[in-house]
């Protein structure tokens, strides 16, 4: 379905990472900026946003950890960085006891280790804590992926995290503005219907490409160091 003429989307997930950054460009030159990305879409999004700013950018990974046999019911998250999140009310109300959320919270584990190695390789994740975070993802619906990375890196106590997301229904950037000290939306749209109708290009975005916008971004870092380095 076309959007109305009065409501503009955005080509690739390339060109709202180049809108999105325009928005944040107060937080340019922040000695201590971090931009972190949600895989997989939300990297093209955010390697924009890191090139707009000069900031270093990174992946952050969370998988949700389902209830055995309830797969869809969250009863924690676990993410990068070591974070275990645990939804001590729901384990409790199902009587489920370490050993079964230990199994699934293991079997998570190496899902998520897994994917930071493809996406990383041997490279050390980067600090968080007493840093300025920008959390990137391509879109929110209900948000509850992106709620559930906030849950885990405020347990790295950042000095300031901001949520930024090309688009997003109203009512979940008040819901998520709660629990960040910013959030930043290109486009708020009051009839939403889904991330993907504000992309003429939607395709998923492959491992490749993260792979290489991740080297891409981090020789520009690189060189960026070089070049404030005394002679």
């Amino acid at each position: 379905m076309p959007l109305p003429e009065d409501e503009q989307g955005f080509e690739d997930r390339r060109d709202a990472g180049r809108r999105l950054g325009a928005k944040l460009v107060e937080y340019s030159g922040n000695p201590d900026l971090l931009v972190l990305a949600l895989p997989p879409g939300g990297v093209p999004v955010a390697f924009e946003v890191a090139e707009a700013l000069a900031a270093p950018l990174d992946v952050f990974l969370v998988r949700k950890l389902g209830v055995p046999g309830h797969a869809e019911i969250a009863m924690g998250v676990v993410a990068s960085g070591g974070i275990r999140v645990l939804d001590r009310d729901v384990i409790h109300a199902l009587r489920l006891n370490e050993d079964a959320v230990g199994v699934v919270a293991a079997r998570e584990w190496c899902t998520l280790r897994e994917r930071e190695l493809s996406y990383r390789g041997e490279r050390s994740r980067p600090r968080i804590q007493g840093r300025t975070v920008i959390l990137v993802d391509d879109g929110l619906a209900t948000g509850a992926g992106l709620r559930a990375a906030v849950q885990g890196l405020n347990e790295e106590r950042p000095k300031c995290l901001i949520v930024a997301t090309p688009v997003a229904p109203p009512e979940t950037c008040e819901e998520i503005r709660a629990e960040v000290d910013e959030i930043v939306c290109a486009v708020m749209p009051p009839t939403f219907r889904g991330i993907a109708r504000w992309y003429e290009d939607f395709l998923q975005t492959k491992d490749e490409e993260i792979r290489e916008l991740l080297g891409r971004s981090m020789r520009r870092a690189q060189l960026q160091r070089e070049l404030r380095a005394p002679n």
